[in-house]
């Protein structure tokens, strides 16, 4: 009782109880669902027969009617036929009453119902030709079926229910059970034969061996019988069987080494999934693709085997991925490509060292382009990806990227620059290759793609530059982005080049720039110079620009042309307030010269902005103006007058009159008749 081998034959034993009775639960559903499809037969077998009946009967009886024309019979014709009649035909008196149309006829092994069983009055029988048969005869189904079915008699469809269930019970489980009890009989025999030691190790590995060999040929057999699910049973018992006997005489018994053992469950897998392949089973393709994976736990020996590791996991997956692609079967790719991901990231976690970069970034490469083909290659084909196709594209792209910044980052900057570089124009070259229609799921590789190559491109800019030079950089490449999505009519390259605005007007609150002494020729105004600039083409190119543009997307582009006036103002007056914060002392307060200069800024830029609506007739830029205009009212009103001496006073407020009266001179200007313009 403390053989060794127990928990390998329990193991076994209980693989035989939990596949015959998933294979039986499967066998009985599919069994059903063909039960529940026959039970329409006969219902249409009846309604084929009624129709036959009812087309014997219109042909008899328009035989009848033919004969009855040509022999002097009076004969019921169609619409219209009087007028064509012979002169000797006999018309039908009006009181003689019309025949009826023959009662469509019981079809075979159907009930009489009730209501066809009362007796009425007999319609009178039409003329007829003295060789023609009766009407009611064509009408009779030639059936032994007595006309009245007896009371206690139970309808056919109870009796073949009953006859299913019994069926069921009787010829189908238990023939499971009986199954089922011989191999508990089996398992028990061995077990009894391994306790006693009348089997060795040798032997039991063996016997694994040859019955799990013997149940591939036996499950093809049971398939060319038509017993599908039964023979993907019997198979993947056997490739279970096989896979822990090999297993059991390398790791437990010692029998062979590793280099036995690997390369006979790499034959194992190929056979299983060649046999799948013939077959068309992606169920069996599936069973395959897991043993195989379970492969590298069953053989490791707790070495660093990085070359043997990821080698056989690309060979394993370049196999299955061309199986999925000949037979466009969908759960193949998510199994080898979380498992791979699952021994990529294991491995790395405990056995990976700079020594290996090299080594490492090829295999990393290799599994990246190997997940990122099939989906390529299907989108350029149909144009289409499905859900979990865009999260494996997504996923895929994603552990690639952070497996480069590990182990490139920050010593091997250019590196990792060129990695981004190529991944952007992969992804941008799979977007080009979706096929161009208006279909949803090819809007949403194209989407996918291209947002992936943005992305990458993107991250480009911070991986080689610093500071200010990120933000210039991406505020350019948001202009790009805008104009690149107005040329080739694709909102999602526009939107991509807001969200960088975005990003860009964060970095400038967020991360302030150091300003060197110089007016206007610093660092930090030319940064904000080049972000502005940046925004204001932006929203030049959507103005005109022959897209159409919805509101939503148009009210965007004027707040942006909105921010690069803010932000250009700021510029200048931070300029400002530092020239006059360095001013030397010369009998002048310096924070109130600043103030000062902040005001006659403020109101020449509010006027600069005026002229410019006026002449280009934009409405935007008179009401910045205007805005701009409130906020000087508001600071010379509620400060300036207040805290500032008199000589600085007067020169604000004289500069601010002098400037309204201006704006409200054009304004009025502007409505009067004959000028072509309104105070609107």
């Amino acid at each position: 009782m403390n053989d060794p081998a127990m928990p390998f034959v329990i193991f076994i034993i209980f693989l035989l109880v939990v596949g015959l009775a998933v294979l039986a639960s499967l066998a009985y559903v599919r069994s059903a669902r063909a039960e529940r499809e026959l039970e329409r037969t006969p219902k249409l077998i009846a309604r084929i027969y009624d129709a036959e009946q009812r087309l014997a009967a219109l042909e008899k009886r328009g035989a009848s009617l033919d004969a009855g024309t040509f022999s002097g019979s009076p004969a019921e014709g169609p619409p219209g036929r009087d007028e064509a009649a012979p002169a000797h035909a006999e018309k039908l008196s009006p009181d003689r009453p019309t025949p009826a149309p023959a009662a469509p006829a019981t079809p075979p092994g159907q009930p009489v119902r009730p209501e066809a069983q009362v007796h009425s009055p007999s319609p009178a029988a039409p003329l007829r030709s003295p060789g023609a048969p009766p009407p009611h005869a064509a009408a009779s189904p030639p059936s032994s079926q007595p006309p009245h079915a007896s009371p206690l008699s139970m309808p056919p469809s109870s009796r073949e229910s009953s006859g299913d269930v019994e069926a069921v019970i009787a010829g189908r489980w238990l023939n499971y059970v009986g199954i089922l009890a011989l191999a508990l009989a089996v398992s028990y025999f061995i077990k009894y034969a391994f306790d006693n030691n009348w089997i060795g190790p040798g032997g039991r590995v063996a016997l694994g061996l040859v019955a799990g060999s013997a149940l591939y040929p036996l499950g093809q057999w049971i398939f060319r019988k038509g017993y599908v699910f039964y023979s993907e049973g019997i198979t993947a018992l056997g490739a279970a069987i096989l896979y822990l006997s090999v297993w059991a005489g390398w790791r437990y018994y010692h029998i062979f080494p590793q280099e036995y053992a690997f390369p006979m469950m790499i034959v194992i897998t190929a056979v299983t999934a060649a046999v799948a392949a013939t077959r068309d089973s992606q169920r069996l393709a599936f069973l395959a693709g897991l043993g195989g994976l379970l492969t590298p736990i069953l053989v490791s020996t707790g070495q660093n085997a990085e070359t043997v590791l990821f080698g056989y996991l690309l060979i394993l997956g370049a196999g299955m991925l061309a199986i999925s692609w000949l037979k466009d079967w969908k759960t193949l790719p998510p199994l080898q490509f979380f498992a791979a991901l699952l021994y990529f990231w294991s491995w790395y976690g405990e056995y990976y060292a700079e020594y290996e970069l090299q080594q490492t970034m090829v295999f990393a490469t290799l599994f990246f382009a190997l997940f990122a083909a099939l989906p390529i290659i299907r989108s350029s084909r149909n144009g289409k990806l499905t859900g979990l196709e865009i999260f494996i594209v997504l996923s895929n792209a994603t552990q690639y990227l952070i497996a480069l910044r590990l182990m490139l980052w920050p010593e091997y900057r250019w590196g990792l620059t060129f990695f981004m570089v190529a991944l952007a124009a992969v992804h941008f070259a799979a977007e080009r290759a979706v096929p161009r229609n208006r279909a949803a799921s090819s809007e949403a590789a194209r989407m996918v793609y291209a947002g992936l190559g943005l992305t990458f491109l993107t991250l480009t800019i911070p991986i080689r530059l610093d500071g200010k030079w990120i933000t210039i950089a991406w505020a350019v490449e948001g202009a790009m982005l805008v104009w690149s999505g107005l040329r080739i009519r694709m909102r999602l390259l526009r939107s991509a080049g807001l969200l960088l605005f975005l990003i860009v007007a964060i970095r400038l609150i967020a991360f302030p720039i150091q300003a060197e002494p110089v007016f206007l020729l610093n660092s930090r105004f030319l940064t904000i110079a080049m972000c502005a600039a940046s925004f204001l083409a932006a929203y030049i190119l959507a103005a005109f620009s022959e897209v159409q543009l919805d509101t939503a997307e148009t009210q965007l582009y004027m707040a942006l042309g909105g921010a690069a006036n803010l932000l250009l103002l700021i510029g200048l007056s931070l300029d400002v307030w530092d020239l006059y914060g360095r001013m030397p002392s010369l009998g002048i307060d310096r924070s109130l010269a600043q103030q000062l200069a902040l005001s006659v800024l403020w109101l020449f830029y509010a006027s600069v902005l005026m002229g410019a609506g006026v002449k280009w007739k934009s409405a935007s830029l008179r009401w910045q103006s205007l805005l701009l205009l409130g906020v000087v009212i508001a600071k010379v009103f509620f400060f300036d007058l207040y805290f500032l001496t008199r000589f600085y006073r007067i020169l604000s407020a004289f500069l601010l009159g002098l400037v309204l009266l201006v704006v409200s001179f054009l304004y009025q200007r502007r409505a009067r008749p004959g000028t072509g313009g309104s105070a609107s």
